[in-house]
């Protein structure tokens, strides 16, 4: 990774959560961004001004990561504006909570094309794309190790994301571009809170032996480790940051 030139980190659902934290962490630590939102413009344009007015350098980029050209999108609009990139950050995703007997074809067909099958393209991608000693952070869960009922679709596309985050992780290590996958716990973010009582995430709190939900700067601050390059050491690695639930 480029120490004197521009670093240039894209991160892909990066206007809102876990996301827009990342954004503005790898904002902070000298990157610029390429955030990347699939709908939410107006989410999208608050994290670009308040990067921009601590003296940073952003830019949104609308694209669903679904889609088979949102990845080379991503990349086209980050080297126009910034250079060639450094770091993708894997972060879109999607959660629909249902047991296995109710989820329909759609449904689980939605998580597999933006959970994995976008984070596919993007390390396909970043893997042509990226400089060398690049790198390639994808998003995992640790519902992978719980493995909790109505989450079986979407441990099911984050378990594929694992396997290639290892293979990947091989295939690049002689241009010593590293790649990892961050796997968070429950996160407070308007994702995970949605549609649950508040005595269902007091239970959530209290399983955890720290007694209290992820925050996404908790996470964004795991990522903002693993873009540094001091980090190239650290490849194919799932990290659980889940305050030791697992």
């Amino acid at each position: 990774m480029s120490t004197t030139e521009n670093r240039v980190a894209i991160v892909t659902g990066g206007s809102k959560g876990i996301g827009a934290a990342i954004s503005e962490r790898l904002a902070a630590d000298g990157f610029a961004v390429v955030l990347n939102y699939s709908s939410d413009a107006e989410a999208a344009r608050g994290v670009v001004e308040k990067i921009t007015k601590a003296g940073g350098q952003a830019l949104a980029v609308q694209a669903d990561i679904g889609d088979a050209g949102a990845a080379k999108l991503l990349f086209d609009k980050a080297e126009e504006a910034f250079g060639q990139v450094d770091v993708l950050v894997n972060n879109a995703g999607i959660m629909a909570l249902k047991p296995l007997a109710e989820t329909d074809d759609d449904a689980f067909e939605r998580h597999i094309a933006v959970n994995l099958t976008g984070t596919f393209r993007g390390m396909r991608e970043g893997a042509n794309r990226l400089r060398d000693g690049g790198r390639i952070i994808n998003f995992s869960t640790s519902i992978i190790g719980t493995y909790l009922p109505t989450y079986g679709a979407y441990a099911a596309s984050k378990g594929g994301v694992e396997a290639l985050t290892h293979v990947l992780a091989k295939e690049l290590g002689k241009r010593r571009i590293s790649v990892n996958a961050v796997a968070p716990g429950p996160v407070e973010t308007d994702l995970f809170m949605r549609d649950k009582p508040p005595e269902l995430v007091q239970n959530i709190m209290n399983a955890n032996p720290q007694g209290r939900l992820g925050q996404p700067s908790d996470i964004a601050a795991v990522v903002s480790f693993l873009a540094k390059p001091e980090s190239g050491w650290v490849s194919g690695q799932i990290i659980r940051a889940n305050g030791a639930m697992i």
